[in-house]
C-alpha cells in the first residue's frame, strides 16, 4: 500500500480535492430533508403555494450545486486513477525489464501478465471509487445522524444503535472476503496460463487432436474459478439483504417513536419524514461503502500481488568493469599468435578489412562450471571445463536436454554459475558490467524471435546506429538475400508479429542477420539453422567465417555436418563434457561423438574423416 500511495502523491492536490469536493456534494445532500420536512410542514399543511414554489427552486439549485460539485470530483479522482495505474504499470513493465531469466522463469510469464493488465486495471477501479466515497459514504452517515439529532433526539437514538451495527456488518464482510479474493485472483493466473499455452501450441493441439481433451482441461479451470467467485459473491451478497433489514427495522422504531410524539403534539409529520429520510440516506449511503469495500479488498488483493513483484530484485549483482580487451587478457606470446590468425582470416576476404578495428573476437574459459536451474534440481552442468581462443570457432554437439544451450546462457550472463566461473577475455562476466557485456555477443536463439514492424526496425534491434549497406551486408552474409529480393519491398518490407508472415527458415536467416549486424566480438548460434537445407547452412557458415570479422564463433547444433569444420568441438553428454578436439580426434577417442556421426554419416564418410584431413 506504500508504494501505492506513493504514486498518489504524485497528485497530491487531485487526491485531496476529489474526495473535497465530493463532501461538498453530500453536504447539500443533509439539507434536503430538513427543506422537504418545511415544504410538508409549512407549505402543504398551511397551503402555501408560494412557499413551496421557492422551497422547490432553492432544491433545484442545491441539486445544481450537488452536480457540478459531483463532476468535478468525478474527474479529479479519474485523473489520480489514470494516471496511477500508468505509473505503476511502466515502472512494472521496467522492473520486470530487470529480472533474471531464473526469477521470470520462476514466476512464469503468465502470472506478469496477469498483474500487469487484470490486477493493474482493478487497482486503478479501486483508486477511483476509494477517492469518490472514502469520506463521502462516512461523512453522510453521521452527518445524517447529527441532522437528525437537530430535528429530534428522542428518535435519533434510533441511530445510535443502527450505525454500529451497519458498520459491524460491513468490517466483519469485508474481512471474510480479502482472502478469498486473492485466492480468486491467483485462480485467475491459471486460466491465463492454459489460455496461453493453447494459443501459442494451437497447431500442435490440432495436431495431435488435443481439441477437447484441452477444452475439458479449459473447463475444469473455468469451473474453477467459477466456484471461487460464486462462493466469495455469496459472501459478499449478505451486505445488501443485513444492512437493508438493520436499517428497515430502524425506519420502524423511528415510526413507532415517532408516532406516539406526532400523537402526544410533541413532533411534526415533516420532521418524522425527515428523520426517515435521513435513515434512507444512510442505507443509501451503506449500500456504496459496502460495494467499495468489496472493490477495495479485490484492489488491496491485487496491489499486494503487484507489490510481490517489486519485492522481487535481481540478485545478480551488475560488474563495474566494461568489456576486456582482447590484448589485456592474454600473454605476449598469445598475442601474436592471435594476431597471426587474424591475419590470416582477413585475408580471405577484403571485406574484413572493414571490420578487424572493430571485431576483435574474445576468448572464452569456461572453469570448473556447475549450473543448476533450480535451487533442489539435478546440475544442468556439471565440472563443464574449456577453452576457446579468440576468433575461433566452437561447435557444441549432443542430444536434447545434455546442456548445450545451458553454456551458451551462462556467457551473456543471464544465468549465474552456482560454482566455477565462466572468463572473457580472462575476466569473469560477472565482473562486466552487463549492458557493456551483452553488446559484445551477438546471440540467435533456437526459437527465431521477430518483432511487428520494418525489416529494417528489425536489424537494428542488433545495433541501433547501422546503416543500410551494414544491414544489407548482414542479410547478403545470414543467406537471406534471395527471399528479400523476392519480397520486393527491401528493407521497409513489414514484418508482422512473431514474424507470422514468413517462413521458419526465413525467420532464422533474418534473426542471424540481426546478430550479425552488431558485428559482435562473439557471435552464437544457438541451434539456429535447424529449418535450413544443408547447402543453405553450409553457405550461412562460410559467409560467417569469411565475411563477419575475426569474431568467435559459438555454433551449437545436433547436426554433424554444422560443427565438423569448428576448430574445436565440445561434445556434451547429460550435463556433462563427453569430449573435446577437432572433428577427426574426437571421431577416433569420444565414444558419445561416434554414435552420433553414425546415426548421420556413412560408414564411408566416417573412414575418410578418420584418415584425412577434415
Amino acid at each position: 500500500m506504500k508504494r501505492l500511495f506513493s504514486y498518489m502523491r504524485v497528485h497530491l492536490v487531485e487526491s485531496i480535492l476529489a474526495p473535497l469536493f465530493k463532501m461538498l456534494e453530500a453536504t447539500f445532500e443533509l439539507f434536503v430533508p430538513i427543506i422537504v420536512a418545511e415544504m410538508i410542514d409549512t407549505g402543504v399543511a398551511g397551503r402555501d403555494v408560494s412557499f413551496l414554489v421557492k422551497r422547490l427552486i432553492l432544491l433545484l439549485v442545491l441539486a445544481a450545486c450537488g452536480l457540478a460539485f459531483s463532476i468535478t470530483a468525478q474527474y479529479f479522482s479519474a485523473k489520480v486513477a489514470t494516471d496511477t495505474a500508468e505509473m505503476m504499470r511502466n515502472d512494472l513493465f521496467r522492473h520486470m525489464e530487470t529480472l533474471s531469466w531464473h526469477q521470470i522463469d520462476s514466476l512464469g510469464t503468465s502470472t506478469l501478465i496477469t498483474r500487469m493488465t487484470s490486477d493493474i486495471n482493478t487497482v486503478q477501479n479501486g483508486v477511483n471509487m476509494f477517492l469518490r466515497l472514502f469520506l463521502r459514504s462516512p461523512f453522510v452517515v453521521f452527518g445524517a445522524m447529527f441532522m437528525a439529532f437537530t430535528v429530534d433526539s428522542h428518535t435519533a437514538m434510533t441511530f445510535v444503535v443502527v450505525i454500529p451495527v451497519l458498520f459491524l456488518i460491513v468490517f466483519a464482510v469485508l474481512l471474510a472476503t480479502m482472502p478469498l479474493y486473492r485466492k480468486v485472483q491467483k485462480q485467475l493466473d491459471a486460466i491465463m496460463r492454459t489460455t496461453r499455452e493453447n494459443l501459442l501450441g494451437v497447431r500442435v493441439v490440432r495436431a495431435f487432436n488435443r481439441q477437447e481433451s484441452e477444452k475439458s482441461a479449459f473447463d475444469s479451470e473455468s469451473d474453477n474459478l467459477y466456484d471461487r467467485q460464486i462462493f466469495v459473491g455469496k459472501i459478499s451478497a449478505l451486505l445488501n439483504p443485513m444492512t437493508y433489514v438493520v436499517i428497515n427495522l430502524g425506519i420502524v422504531a423511528i415510526l413507532w417513536i415517532g408516532g406516539r410524539q406526532v400523537n402526544a403534539g410533541a413532533l411534526t409529520q415533516g420532521k418524522i419524514i425527515a428523520q426517515v429520510n435521513y435513515m434512507s440516506q444512510i442505507l443509501v449511503e451503506l449500500i456504496k461503502l459496502a460495494n467499495l469495500i468489496i472493490l477495495l479488498s479485490r484492489a488491496m488483493a491485487s496491489a499486494r500481488r503487484v507489490d510481490d513483484v517489486f519485492r522481487i530484485t535481481n540478485n545478480m549483482q551488475d560488474g563495474t568493469q566494461p568489456f576486456p580487451s582482447v590484448t589485456g587478457a592474454v600473454s605476449a606470446a598469445d598475442q601474436s599468435a592471435d594476431r597471426k590468425t587474424q591475419a590470416e582470416i582477413a585475408s580471405t576476404s577484403d571485406l574484413n578489412a572493414v571490420h578487424t578495428d572493430k571485431v576483435n573476437g574474445a576468448s572464452i574459459d569456461f572453469r570448473d562450471v556447475v549450473f543448476r536451474y533450480e535451487k533442489d534440481a539435478e546440475p544442468a552442468l556439471t565440472d563443464i571445463t574449456f577453452h576457446a581462443d579468440a576468433g575461433s570457432t566452437i561447435g557444441i554437439i549432443g542430444g536434447t536436454g545434455s546442456g548445450k544451450s545451458s553454456i551458451v546462457n551462462l556467457i551473456p550472463r543471464f544465468y549465474d554459475t552456482e560454482s566455477g566461473s565462466v572468463m572473457l577475455n580472462g575476466t569473469d562476466v560477472r565482473q562486466i558490467r552487463t549492458d557493456d557485456l551483452r553488446s559484445h555477443i551477438g546471440l540467435v536463439p533456437q526459437k527465431a524471435m521477430l518483432f511487428h514492424g520494418t525489416l529494417r526496425d528489425n536489424m537494428k534491434w542488433g545495433r541501433e546506429d547501422a546503416t543500410d549497406e551494414e544491414i544489407n551486408e548482414a542479410i547478403d552474409i545470414a543467406q537471406a538475400r534471395e527471399f528479400v529480393d523476392s519480397k520486393g519491398a527491401g528493407l521497409d518490407l513489414m514484418i508482422e508479429q512473431e514474424g507470422r508472415n514468413l517462413s521458419g527458415g526465413q525467420k532464422q536467416r533474418l534473426t542471424i542477420a540481426r546478430a550479425v549486424v552488431r558485428k559482435p566480438d562473439i557471435l552464437i548460434l544457438d541451434d539456429s539453422a535447424s529449418a535450413l537445407d544443408f547447402a543453405t547452412d553450409a553457405a550461412l557458415r562460410h559467409a560467417i567465417r569469411t565475411r563477419a570479422g575475426s569474431c568467435t564463433v559459438i555454433l551449437v547444433s545436433q547436426r554433424v555436418s554444422t560443427v565438423r569444420s569448428a576448430d574445436e568441438i565440445l561434445v556434451m553428454n547429460d550435463g556433462k563434457l563427453a569430449g573435446c578436439g577437432t572433428h577427426r580426434e574426437l571421431l577416433n577417442s569420444c565414444p558419445e561423438y561416434q554414435d552420433i556421426c553414425a546415426s548421420q554419416m556413412t560408414p564411408e564418410e566416417i573412414a575418410r574423416d578418420r584418415e584425412g584431413d577434415v
